[in-house]
């Protein structure tokens, strides 16, 4: 894809169809632009981001949300020859295992804004494949869901998979599925083993918005065999170990050019070519297996969430209707579906049951203006929540609080 450039970033807003989306996506991309997606929530975010002219060196591109490495919501840069090297190199896995790129259905239920939501975009269009989207409702719904006539694959962060498997209509249903690929959180392994036994052949993977999506993947007859990780690097991808921080780090054509802040490109910070990941991580004879971010970000939903720009989020929100709010502190703690999710304590800064009531339901109802990922799943009152004196938060110390309200709960 080439032709003209234009000088300003198109903002397409995830909000509707996506093959609407996907269509002026391809659309722009012939054109040469560089076009951002974000969904309505982050779209403020993302156009403060985004540069009054593009660099007409970067050619027809795509600006994706991503967690980064070192905190923060971050706007990655990836032009589309990269991620094409990174389709290429999945269709070379796929023949490895068997596989013709070109006569498989690609079942796509993400969302465009994600990496892994748009490559299968990227994949059907290059390799002439078949492509069919999956709203959110028909995910709810694995009865209704289309049936796979031939050998298909998709792609399916962990809590997708496990509503699926809650019903015997989706566990047939992926039953007919020749790779089911499976990031963006850590598969469980009690999820893995249900897997393994009704013969569902996952191949759980690892990549990112900076690296283009998959840069491992583990074959499906490995998973089935026992073997547990995300397997070896993809053909294009070299992966090894920071040996002062543990940080998987990775070498491939696909990775982004940088991130985009304030209007500035913030180049991808590279090693000899290599780029940290911020992810913990050790390798076995078996592969590649991931151990938690090493950064205090968490995995909730698939999604890479930093509780205290979460906690800034909320805090500005709070101040923009001048709510009595004192303190906010958000917490992760463990959840079988999502992998993590975010707990509030709160500190009111008025006095009285009615008025705490009051402010937990006005913090709750803002943070529908956040992502589902970001928004709390609870809202606990603390009145004795407190800072440091140099104003930090001794997060032991309330991890420590929330277990024991845990403990008190009958």
């Amino acid at each position: 894809m080439g032709g003209r450039a234009v000088s300003k970033p198109l903002l397409l807003l995830a909000d509707g169809d996506r093959r609407t989306l996907a269509t002026r996506l391809e659309q722009a991309w012939r054109d040469g632009c560089t076009t951002a997606i974000t969904t309505p929530q982050e779209a403020a975010l993302l156009a403060a981001a985004l540069p009054a002219e593009v660099d007409p060196a970067w050619g027809a591109a795509v600006v994706l949300g991503t967690g980064g490495s070192s905190g923060g919501r971050r706007w990655c840069l990836q032009p589309l020859a990269h991620l094409q090297l990174a389709v290429d190199a999945t269709a070379h896995w796929l023949r490895e295992i068997h596989l013709d790129p070109a006569r498989l259905e690609l079942f796509n239920p993400l969302p465009l804004q994600h990496v892994s939501g748009l490559m299968p975009l990227l994949r059907a269009r290059r390799w002439g494949a078949v492509l069919h989207w999956l709203s959110p409702e028909q995910m709810r719904q694995p009865e209704c869901l289309p049936p796979a006539q031939g050998e298909a694959v998709i792609s399916l962060v962990p809590i997708q998979l496990q509503r699926l498997l809650e019903s015997q209509a989706g566990q047939r249903w992926l039953a007919d599925f020749s790779v089911i690929w499976v990031g963006g959180a850590a598969l469980p392994a009690a999820l893995a083993q249900q897997c393994r036994r009704l013969g569902l052949r996952l191949a759980p993977c690892y990549g990112s918005t900076e690296t283009g999506a998959m840069v491992a993947a583990l074959a499906p007859h490995q998973f089935l065999a026992g073997t547990a990780g995300c397997g070896h690097p993809m053909p294009h991808a070299q992966l090894r170990l920071d040996s002062s921080s543990g940080a998987l780090q990775i070498k491939a054509p696909s990775l982004g050019l940088g991130c985009l802040q304030a209007g500035q490109l913030q180049p991808l910070p590279l090693h000899q070519g290599w780029w940290s990941s911020g992810d913990r991580a050790r390798l076995t004879a078996d592969g590649w297996h991931l151990e938690g971010r090493l950064d205090g970000a968490i995995q909730s939903g698939a999604e890479t969430v930093f509780p205290d720009q979460v906690e800034q989020r909320l805090l500005a929100l709070s101040r923009s209707v001048s709510l009595p709010l004192a303190e906010l502190l958000l917490l992760p703690e463990p959840d079988p579906l999502w992998g993590e999710r975010l707990v509030a304590l709160v500190k009111p800064a008025a006095v009285g049951a009615d008025a705490a009531q009051d402010l937990l339901a006005a913090l709750a109802a803002l943070a529908l203006e956040l992502p589902p990922s970001q928004r709390p799943r609870r809202w606990l009152l603390c009145p004795a929540l407190e800072r440091t004196a140099l104003g930090k938060w001794e997060r032991g110390r309330w991890r420590g609080w929330l277990v024991s309200q845990a403990a008190a709960t009958p």
